[in-house]
């Protein structure tokens, strides 16, 4: 059964040679072949300003630059995130979109006074988090344990509903060879066809 996908492409450099925009790509690519229906959100294109407050947080509105990335949010049913793990977690212009778009009214709902704990508001939803790095995969995940990633995937995803999240982890990029870029490539494309 096609499913609704989001690819949120989190580097902040639009140069058109970053490894994550071609993971993005291929992952969209084999999504489409596969028939599902794909909307890709690259937040280097975006200005969107930083949230201050927590009366903003709480009470604000999502920005009009934002405005259609929330309804995607929304929209989705399969939401992948592609981004460089920078000082051991998400760039801060991932983790600004974040917070602007998974606030009250669109990831969860505050309860009434006195009442219970939030709401989720996109339970039914799963998740992928891919991730490129300089240092090996498996030692970000055994000596550093991942703690960037378990943080996105537990205080802000879970959170609002949506799992499971899975991650795909890219190390020791700048030293990768031709065909060890292709296969991620396709390794890619085939979690699109997918929808995982």
């Amino acid at each position: 059964m096609p499913r609704r996908i989001l690819v949120v492409i989190g580097h902040p450099d639009p140069s058109p040679e970053r490894l994550c925009r071609g993971l993005a790509s291929a992952y969209a690519e084999g999504a489409q072949r596969a028939g599902h229906v794909v909307r890709k959100i690259d937040l280097a294109a975006l200005e969107f300003p930083l949230l201050r407050t927590t009366q903003e947080f709480e009470h604000g509105m999502v920005p009009d630059s934002l405005k259609e990335a929330a309804e995607a949010v929304i929209w989705a049913q399969h939401i992948v995130f592609v981004f460089p793990l920078w000082l051991g977690t998400m760039p801060a212009m991932l983790k600004a979109f974040l917070e602007q778009v998974m606030r009250p009214g669109v990831a969860f709902a505050y309860p009434g006074k006195g009442s219970g704990s939030p709401k989720t508001l996109l339970r039914g939803r799963s998740a992928r988090l891919v991730v490129t790095m300089g240092m090996p995969a498996a030692v970000y995940r055994l000596w550093f344990l991942g703690h960037g990633l378990a943080g996105m995937r537990r205080s802000i995803l879970n959170f609002a509903g949506i799992k499971p999240v899975r991650e795909t982890l890219f190390g020791m990029i700048a030293n990768a060879s031709d065909a060890k870029r292709a296969g991620w490539m396709r390794q890619m494309q085939s979690l699109g066809e997918r929808a995982v």
